[in-house]
């Protein structure tokens, strides 16, 4: 009898795979290996709309950096592989279970998230219209008919963090910041913070005469055969700093001005949606940017701005009796931050669903840093020119 049976004989033949375990194998390998690349290091993601234009373009596909701010453990750690919230050619059946949370944890990253980096996170309100399955139309709703009554009309649902919507932005204010904006410029600190040339904002252009060329503003894009005109050879156009500048030059424009919403015009979603502030997407502020470990007064001035990320993002029962602030069952005064938080905006600003109409951007909703375009395709195009070839391996700036 064998008595050290558990011991591989040196001389006994190995037992070979079948080709079927041989690529059983090897799809097993290459699923983990790529699932590990897309959580921890870089994953691919695509421009849908045009709220980053023209520094990114409907159909830009770029990768985007776990690594730069640290990348961020799974929060739903039990998913179906390379799928986001919903199955592949599906629009309602879920990808995840979300039976199982974690809390969140971030790795070490090469840097933290600086002003004016392009961004890439997940919804912060977390309310997106299940018939259209697409957050961004959530706030386009928004803006036309009120809040209240989209919540009449539309599902809402709400995912877990890290299976919400993914949304692209230009950070523009960092932890302890106060922004401001005033006749559609950004100010951080006191500092005005202009558009880059690839901003866009609506200025009103007029000629001198309607008698020239189009084909002259072609490289301009302004599409004047779309809008009306808003007086005698007068209309208004979103254009970049750069177009607006380039346009005084030519001969038959008498002017080009900055034509922002006037001060006092209030949108409907407009943050913090308080009756107290009369401010619109073009005119707000100041506010101040939560940072972890800052101590805020908790107050009927403060509480519009803070009570979502109090409650919401950072997990506190918050409630007022009697003109008192309770968190957690506790009278409040004071409240000190947990968490670092950020303020988003698009580039093209008045197309763009960002920090303006739900605030404040939670660290734990930060995916990563967007570093470069490595295709870019143009539906719209001809056959032949689909393929966008100056912007391959484009870099984001």
């Amino acid at each position: 009898m064998n008595y050290k049976f558990w011991q591989r004989k040196k001389d006994a033949p190995k037992k070979k795979k079948t080709k079927t375990r041989e690529w059983f194998d090897a799809i097993v390998f290459a699923v983990v290996a790529a699932t590990i690349i897309r959580v921890f290091f870089i994953e691919a993601y695509t421009i849908p709309s045009g709220s980053m234009e023209r520094s990114l373009l409907i159909g830009d596909f770029l990768f985007v950096s776990k690594v730069n701010y640290g990348a961020r453990i799974p929060m739903t750690p039990v998913a179906f592989p390379f799928a986001h919230h919903t199955m592949p050619l599906t629009t309602s059946t879920k990808a995840y279970w979300d039976g199982v949370q974690w809390k969140y944890h971030r790795l070490p990253g090469l840097s933290k998230i600086k002003r004016n980096d392009v961004v890439v996170f997940n919804f912060p309100e977390g309310d997106t219209v299940a018939v259209e399955n697409q957050a961004e139309s959530y706030y386009a709703l928004v803006r036309s008919m009120g809040r209240e009554q989209v919540r009449s009309t539309y599902t809402i649902v709400d995912r877990p963090v890290d299976k919400r919507e993914n949304f692209i932005k230009r950070c523009i204010g960092i932890p302890g910041d106060v922004i401001s904006m005033s006749n559609g410029i950004a100010n951080v600190n006191g500092k005005d913070e202009p558009l880059k040339s690839t901003g866009m904002m609506p200025y009103r252009i007029e000629f001198k005469t309607m008698d020239f060329n189009y084909a002259a503003l072609d490289e301009f894009n302004l599409n004047l055969g779309s809008v009306p005109a808003v007086a005698a050879n007068t209309y208004i156009v979103d254009a970049s700093p750069e177009i607006a500048e380039k346009l005084k030059t030519l001969d038959f424009v008498k002017s080009v001005t900055l034509s922002p919403d006037p001060a006092g015009a209030v949108p409907g979603g407009v943050f913090p949606n308080d009756p107290n502030r009369v401010w619109n997407r073009d005119n707000f502020g100041p506010i101040k940017i939560p940072s972890k470990g800052w101590t805020v007064k908790i107050d009927s001035n403060t509480m519009p701005l803070y009570y979502r990320a109090i409650r919401t993002y950072e997990g506190n029962k918050v409630e007022q009796k009697a003109g008192v602030w309770y968190i957690n069952d506790k009278v409040a005064t004071t409240y000190t931050f947990k968490m670092d938080y950020y303020w988003m905006m698009g580039d093209n600003r008045h197309n763009s669903a960002d920090s303006r109409y739900w605030g404040f951007v939670p660290e734990d909703h930060i995916v990563g840093k967007a570093l470069f375009v490595w295709m870019s395709w143009d539906s719209t195009a001809s056959f032949l020119h689909k393929i966008r070839w100056s912007r391959l391996f484009m870099g984001i700036h």
